[in-house]
């Protein structure tokens, strides 16, 4: 299966800028600097070295995906963030301050503004839902009638204030979660990290916690991180994100960018267990490996943008005067954008072992490529 990837500076849709990954700005929330991580050996075990060369920031009041696969170093990632672990080298910055230089009070301090959600919920089933988030602010010394109205406030604000003396036992997962949001975000913090917050929650129940993490971007300007291994997460919540694997960054940038030309292998594996073939059962099982006389070759393309897909088909008709079929097209809102996987068919010579007998998928994909499409054939139809 040949592909073709697509610079990011180019246009995806013809005469249509794209808009490339947000460079790494000063004022940045999160700035991971120089980082590694090493483990050191531990009763006859090996070190592990969790994270290497790590340099890259998360802007200020954006939602990024942190994805990877389990060993990756999401885990130490994000206790490097909240200061629960401390990098080998290099320093990690939040919202202006090294937090990878603080111990002790100053430690604990910064802490408070920066808030997290577990995958587990780590509820108290000794307290009430108000109680736990109350406890946080319990800690911090606020007053009870400070903490009260705190309370009371995060209720509302994550759809729970009818839940207000129930325990633990009495919700339901997706009732824990907003507790656990709301305990998050009692002190206020400028940081939400979201360690696979959804994971143990069936997919109605995860969209609407995404949901609600949105509208919490939106109205209180919270800069959330996404710690996931899913990439259905990333693609309904965030706009950067940046992929792990084996402890270093493999690839980052804008969502959309990501979805639509992937670069690295795990990319492209994690984009295939969210997107598949999505192709209509009628049409996949009529797909075969081997070029049919008078079919056609079954081409994927992936568009970005507004009536991309539109001028992909009118253009390839026009300028290589062919008579392209739209096969199926399935089109998404990432990150903000439009992007589209688009199946076309294109005509197949009479006679196979003919000079013309692909000569149009081979003009095609040609075309393609020049203007930085993603391609892939996916097989034959008759």
């Amino acid at each position: 299966m040949k592909a073709f990837s697509m610079n990011a500076h180019q246009s995806l849709a013809i005469g249509q800028p794209v808009e490339t990954p947000q460079a790494i700005s000063p004022d940045a929330m999160v700035r991971f600097e120089g980082i590694s991580k090493v483990y050191p050996a531990f009763r006859g075990k090996p070190g592990v070295h969790a994270l290497q060369s790590i340099d890259f920031a998360i802007p200020r009041g954006s939602i990024t995906g942190v994805i990877g696969r389990s060993g990756a170093g999401k885990s130490s990632l994000v206790r490097l963030i909240n200061g629960l672990e401390k990098p080998t080298t290099g320093r990690v910055v939040v919202d202006g301050r090294d937090i990878s230089a603080l111990a002790g009070h100053e430690l604990r301090l910064a802490q408070r503004s920066i808030g997290m959600i577990f995958q587990h919920f780590n509820l108290l089933s000794s307290r009430t839902a108000a109680d736990n988030i109350a406890l946080p602010l319990e800690i911090a010394g606020w007053s009870k009638a400070d903490i009260r109205a705190r309370v009371n406030e995060l209720l509302a604000l994550v759809g729970i204030a009818d839940k207000h003396d129930r325990y633990p036992s009495e919700l339901s997962g997706g009732q824990k979660q907003r507790v656990g949001i709301a305990r998050a975000l009692a002190t206020r913090p400028s940081v939400l990290l979201s360690d696979e917050a959804t994971s143990a929650l069936d997919p109605q129940t995860t969209r609407a916690i995404l949901d609600l993490l949105a509208n919490i971007n939106r109205e209180l300007g919270v800069t959330i991180v996404l710690i996931t291994h899913e990439m259905s997460v990333v693609r309904q919540l965030a706009k950067e994100v940046v992929v792990l694997d084996g402890g270093h960054v493999v690839e980052s940038g804008h969502v959309a960018d990501i979805f639509t030309h992937p670069k690295h292998p795990i990319t492209q594996s994690f984009l295939s267990e969210v997107i598949g073939d999505n192709l209509p059962v009628s049409l996949a099982s009529r797909i075969v490996a081997e070029p049919v006389a008078g079919g056609q070759a079954v081409i994927r393309v992936q568009v970005r943008g507004a009536g991309a897909g539109d001028t992909v088909v009118a253009r390839l008709a026009r300028e290589l005067s062919l008579d392209v079929s739209l096969l199926s097209a399935r089109i998404d809102e990432i990150g903000g954008q439009h992007v589209g996987s688009l199946t076309l068919g294109i005509p197949l010579g009479t006679s196979i072992g003919s000079p013309g007998g692909e000569g149009a998928t081979t003009r095609v994909l040609a075309w393609l490529s020049q203007y930085q499409f993603s391609a892939e054939r996916l097989g034959y139809v008759a």
